[in-house]
């Protein structure tokens, strides 16, 4: 069965971005984002909110026709451009190339995305998070933990009724000071 993997940026103190909506705070440099390239080669299905998707479409879409890119950030587009996207969103109407969008039954629709066969999946935005984790559709956590403290902004994780319980099982420090953390859910099994 495939997985759900919640893989973010996110500041010290939690934020995914800070309190004006920016993601700057957050620029990878070389190391870090070949690191990201490296991720999203285990997936072969991107989970979206509107936002988030309408944020990545907008840039990744073309970003491999910059010719003066550094050739990880081409090297991601090209691999974020190939990876099929699930859109999930009631305001959208249409999605780009390689994607589809899901209006209804989240649930039902990651349910069955997880039995098919093939690699795992990845859920990206904090909002659509937030709901798959209140359905308890998220398998393993992989906070990228950034050194700074934006002291407010849209948190990586919601205020939830229920505790999730997690093991961690990876850990890695960048030069930068970033830390990845690898969680998985306790009634799951190591991969």
């Amino acid at each position: 069965m495939r997985k759900v993997i919640y893989c973010l940026n996110m500041s010290l103190d939690g934020f995914v971005e800070d309190s004006n909506g920016s993601l700057d705070w957050s620029n990878p440099d070389e190391e870090l984002h070949r690191f990201f390239n490296e991720q999203e080669r285990e997936f072969d299905c991107q989970l979206y909110g509107r936002r988030i998707y309408e944020t990545m479409a907008a840039h990744w879409t073309t970003a491999h026709t910059n010719t003066s890119a550094p050739a990880h950030e081409i090297e991601y587009a090209r691999i974020w451009q190939s990876i099929p996207k699930v859109v999930f969103s009631r305001t959208l109407q249409q999605v780009g190339e390689n994607a589809r969008l899901v209006s209804e039954n989240i649930a039902e629709e990651v349910r069955a995305l997880k039995a098919q066969s093939g690699k795992n999946m990845v859920v990206c935005g904090a909002g659509l998070a937030a709901s798959f984790m209140e359905l308890d559709l998220i398998d393993e956590y992989r906070p990228l933990v950034h050194p700074v403290v934006l002291g407010g902004g849209k948190p990586m994780f919601p205020v939830l009724d229920k505790l999730i319980n997690l093991k961690l099982i990876e850990t890695r420090r960048f030069t930068s000071g970033v830390v990845f953390l690898r969680y998985q859910r306790v009634n799951q099994t190591s991969s």
